[in-house]
C-alpha cells in the first residue's frame, strides 16, 4: 500500500511562550522552538504501523520554507520511506484552498492508495484533509482513531463523535483519513534514526514542477485571508467557596440566586 502523510512544521507549544506581535498580524516567530504537528505525528505513526502489515511504503510531503525540512527528516528517522518538500515563494500566504490545491498536484505525481493528514494544524481550521479529498474526489473521513486494512480495495475506519461515542465506517480505497490523537503511540526518534537519514536527498517541488498557477495559490489564490491576532482579555479568577460540605452547599445556593440561576 501506498501511503502519503502531510505533516507541516509548527511551533512547539510545550516549547514556546505564544506571544501576539505588536502589529496584531501573527505571532513573534524569533526564537521559537519548532516541531511537527502532533496530529501529524500520529499520522505518520499510523501510515508506518500499517505499511508494516500489509507491506509497501510511506511518504512524509510538506508545504513550507528549507526549514520545513528538519521535521520531513524527523519522520523519516521515525520509520517513513521517503520525503517531499512543496517549496515556492508563490506558496506563501495559501489558506487550507491553497494549501489543498498544492498537496492535490503532488499527489498526482504518484499513485497513492491511501493519504492521512493530522485532524488539524497549528492554525486549527482542520479544513486541508477534507478539502484535498474533494478536489481528489476521494472518500473521506475525520477525526479518525481507528483503521483496520479489509483488502487492497477497503479499509475499515472508526471515528470519534459526540458523547464520547464511536462510529465504524468500511471506506473505498483511495482516499484521505484525518487522524486523531490517541489513535496510537508514536515511537520515539533517536539520534541514530536522524543520523541516518541525514545526507539523503529530499526532492523539491515548486509551481513549475507540480504545474499549478502563481497566481492560484498563495495571496493572490487566498479566498480566506486573517485579519487578527489577539489574546482574549482575561475574566474575574474562580471564586473558592470553602467550609463543610454543608456549608459549602448553602453558600452555593446563594450564590446561585444571587445571580439568577435558581429562585
Amino acid at each position: 500500500m501506498e501511503i502519503l502523510v502531510c505533516i507541516k512544521r509548527v511551533p512547539d507549544t510545550s516549547e514556546n511562550e505564544i506571544e501576539v506581535n505588536r502589529d496584531g498580524t501573527d505571532i513573534e516567530r524569533d526564537d521559537l522552538v519548532y516541531s511537527v504537528n502532533e496530529w501529524d505525528n500520529y499520522a505518520v505513526e499510523e501510515a508506518i504501523q500499517i505499511r508494516d502489515k500489509v507491506g509497501g511504503s510511506v511518504t512524509v510531503v510538506s508545504v513550507g520554507d528549507e526549514e520545513a525540512e528538519e521535521v520531513l527528516r524527523r519522520q523519516m528517522a521515525m520509520g517513513a520511506d521517503k520525503g517531499v518538500l512543496l517549496s515556492d515563494d508563490a506558496f506563501e500566504g495559501s489558506d487550507g484552498k491553497g494549501l489543498a490545491t498544492i498537496l492535490k498536484a503532488e499527489v498526482e505525481k504518484g499513485n497513492y492508495d491511501l493519504i492521512l493528514t493530522g485532524a488539524q494544524a497549528d492554525d486549527g481550521a482542520g479544513q486541508v484533509g477534507g478539502m484535498l479529498a474533494a478536489m481528489l474526489d476521494w472518500p473521506c473521513a475525520s477525526l479518525v482513531n481507528f483503521i483496520e486494512v479489509v483488502d487492497d480495495k477497503k479499509i475499515k475506519v472508526g471515528r470519534e463523535i459526540a458523547g464520547g461515542n464511536q462510529e465504524m465506517y468500511e471506506v473505498d480505497l483511495p482516499c484521505v483519513l484525518s487522524i486523531q490523537t490517541g489513535i496510537n503511540e508514536p515511537r520515539y526518534v533517536g539520534i541514530r534514526g536522524i543520523r541516518k537519514v541525514a545526507s539523503i536527498k529530499i526532492p523539491v517541488h515548486g509551481t513549475g514542477d507540480l504545474g499549478i498557477a502563481p497566481e492560484a495559490v498563495g495571496e493572490p489564490g487566498a479566498k480566506t485571508k486573517r485579519l487578527d491576532y489577539f489574546v482574549p482579555e482575561l475574566g474575574e479568577g474562580a471564586e473558592i467557596l470553602e467550609g463543610s460540605t454543608d456549608e459549602i452547599i448553602d453558600k452555593l445556593i446563594e450564590f446561585l440566586k444571587a445571580k439568577g440561576g435558581i429562585k
